[in-house]
């Protein structure tokens, strides 16, 4: 039997065995294609997509802070303080100053210019009140001063003046009350007597400008009595007694306002004596063991004392003397209408001066 060439199929039992491996074996090498397919898409092989990461990056490393720059202190200055003794005008010094216009003490005063002129800060004592209106000038032994006499004062250059002594009411309240509206209305600043009792606890304070710097300067003042007159018993703060406690008080207050320097103005002790008296002695040491007060300027004696450097007792340096008398008293008294202290003040400015307000 003649046969032709054709495509051989397994039959029968071991043909269909044969063909289920075939079928397996190509199945086996269709999965083995799949998962290397994967891999190859899996991998950084050239041609084949790249699943690209941010870059790692370097923290960067906090700014070095820059140094805060130290600021520099002002420079040194100095300043001159001219402390002067009782404004004290007698009678005969009134009629002195006496014009068919009324009172002109300029004239007077004339001869204390070169001191007042040349100081920073020029502080007198006006040991007197000022005749309220209405009543005559006077002198000893209840005096009342023309109110022409704080012109005359301002006008030759001077900031203030402390106004506690024995005579602070010698005129009652009226001229307590006439001194300081006088003394405002002239441009000077005032302490050691008052109007409210706001008034009476504060010290004076003096802004000091130069070069474009500050600095402010207390003042406070007290007397030893008032020849015999009660402080009036509805006004206690009208005037104030020489208690050193008080003037610490008020210096310390002053400190706290801001002031730089603390000057006492002390209405004490014996007049006409050139050494001090023991109570000067201990209330200027114990200004000075306060810390707080710088200068202790004293009057009532009408004549100069001695200027001395005191040491507090922990350390802390003040001034004090007592400067004689400005403008008071008779002919015979040799300091009369004559400068006596002119005081250097080392501090951490220089300055030029005018009074702040501190009435209450």
């Amino acid at each position: 039997m003649s046969s032709t060439s054709a495509d051989r199929r397994p039959t029968g039992p071991a043909g269909r065995i044969a063909a289920v491996m075939l079928a397996l074996a190509l199945l086996a090498a269709l999965g083995w294609a799949l998962v290397a397919g994967w891999r190859a898409t899996s991998t950084d092989a050239p041609g084949s997509p790249v699943v690209s990461e941010p870059a790692p990056t370097d923290t960067p490393a906090p700014p070095t802070p820059t140094p805060t720059p130290t600021a520099t202190p002002p420079p040194d200055a100095t300043f001159t303080l001219l402390a002067a003794g009782d404004v004290l005008p007698h009678g005969s010094v009134i009629r002195s100053a006496q014009t068919p216009a009324g009172f002109d003490f300029g004239p007077l005063l004339e001869p204390l210019d070169p001191w007042v002129r040349g100081a920073d800060l020029a502080l007198c004592h006006l040991e007197v009140p000022i005749a309220p209106d209405g009543s005559a000038p006077s002198g000893y032994p209840t005096f009342g001063a023309p109110p022409e006499l704080a012109d005359a004062l301002r006008a030759q250059g001077w900031d203030g003046c402390s106004t506690a002594s024995n005579h602070s009411l010698d005129r009652g309240r009226a001229g307590l009350v006439a001194t300081l509206d006088t003394l405002d209305a002239a441009g000077l600043g005032h302490v050691g007597t008052a109007r409210t009792a706001a008034e009476g606890a504060a010290a004076q304070l003096y802004r000091l400008e130069r070069a474009g710097q500050t600095v402010t300067v207390g003042h406070v003042a007290g007397t030893y009595g008032l020849n015999g007159q009660p402080v009036p018993s509805d006004a206690p703060w009208s005037v104030t007694l020489l208690d050193p406690a008080v003037l610490i008080a008020q210096a310390t207050a002053a400190r706290a306002a801001g002031a730089d320097v603390v000057v006492a103005s002390v209405h004490c002790c014996v007049e006409y004596v050139t050494a001090p008296s023991p109570e000067q002695v201990d209330v200027a040491r114990t200004l000075a063991d306060s810390g707080v007060v710088d200068l202790v300027m004293g009057h009532h004696a009408h004549v100069p004392q001695p200027v001395a450097r005191l040491e507090g007792v922990r350390g802390e340096r003040a001034c004090g003397s007592s400067t004689g008398s400005a403008t008071c008293c008779p002919t015979r008294t040799p300091s009369a209408a004559r400068p006596r202290r002119r005081r250097g003040w080392s501090g951490p400015r220089r300055w030029s001066s005018r009074p702040t307000d501190r009435r209450g």
